[in-house]
């Protein structure tokens, strides 16, 4: 028990006086999280909608890929990439092999169909007399679109926030692209499993406990994100 008890109190000295190690492993997380998430939104939020909005030969096949995609395996992702990011591999010129932007291209991956399929969950929950209104008050396709995209807010902001935590908890895949490499591609997770493999659990405990936080905060804001989006379509 006070082994315990003092892996927490220096957890928490490190985290109160802003140890550099704990904060460079801190920002490189997030830095990496919130790349891929921005780069999978850019890409996912319009083909989500798309999907939503467009009826075409192949829809079902795609939004069933889409489902089946959410459930990727991280460490399935990591292997992928790694054998098309290795010296032997089609891309290995690019030397991206266990560099951070190798590990943001395995987390893009990663939320990717997770952005595009709960946009498209979203897109088609919009009551079909606003995009027929739109029409008849004389709206583009595009600006059609856009206040689909508007009236869809709620559950596209739960997609990407889902996504965010998502990839912020993930290990398996960014460790066999990253690497793990002090003061370069160590992040929270995988920090956590090699320190506590080395029995330094001070630090650990320090990043379990932000990464916890962290999770905590994701998981409020889609709270009330969801219960924002219920009050609004109670009173529409």
């Amino acid at each position: 028990m006070n082994f315990i008890i003092e892996s927490f109190k220096q957890a928490f000295y490190l985290i109160l006086n802003l140890d550099k190690q704990l904060l460079d492993i801190v920002v490189l997380s997030l830095k990496v999280s919130g790349i891929a998430v921005s780069i999978a939104t850019l890409f996912g939020l319009p083909l989500g909608v798309l999907t939503g909005l467009k009826k075409f030969r192949g829809r079902s096949l795609l939004i069933t890929l889409y489902n089946t995609f959410m459930g990727l395996p991280p460490v399935v992702v990591g292997l992928f990439l790694y054998l098309m990011l290795s010296r032997s591999g089609p891309f290995g010129f690019l030397n991206l092999l266990y560099t951070p932007t190798a590990m943001i291209i395995a987390q893009t991956i990663l939320a990717f169909p997770i952005i595009v399929s709960l946009t498209h969950a979203a897109t088609v929950r919009v009551n079909p007399s606003i995009k027929l209104t739109s029409f008849t008050l004389g709206a583009t396709s595009l600006q059609t679109s856009f206040t689909i995209i508007r009236e869809a807010r709620y559950g596209i902001m739960v997609g990407i926030i889902a996504a965010l935590g998502r990839v912020m908890a993930e290990v398996g895949a960014i460790l066999i692209v990253g690497g793990n490499i002090e003061g370069y591609t160590r992040v929270m997770t995988t920090t956590i499993a090699m320190e506590t493999d080395k029995g330094n659990f001070e630090l650990a405990t320090a990043l379990g406990i932000i990464l916890l936080a962290i999770s905590f905060t994701i998981n409020l804001l889609l709270f009330l994100i969801q219960k924002k989006g219920a009050i609004k379509h109670q009173w529409s």
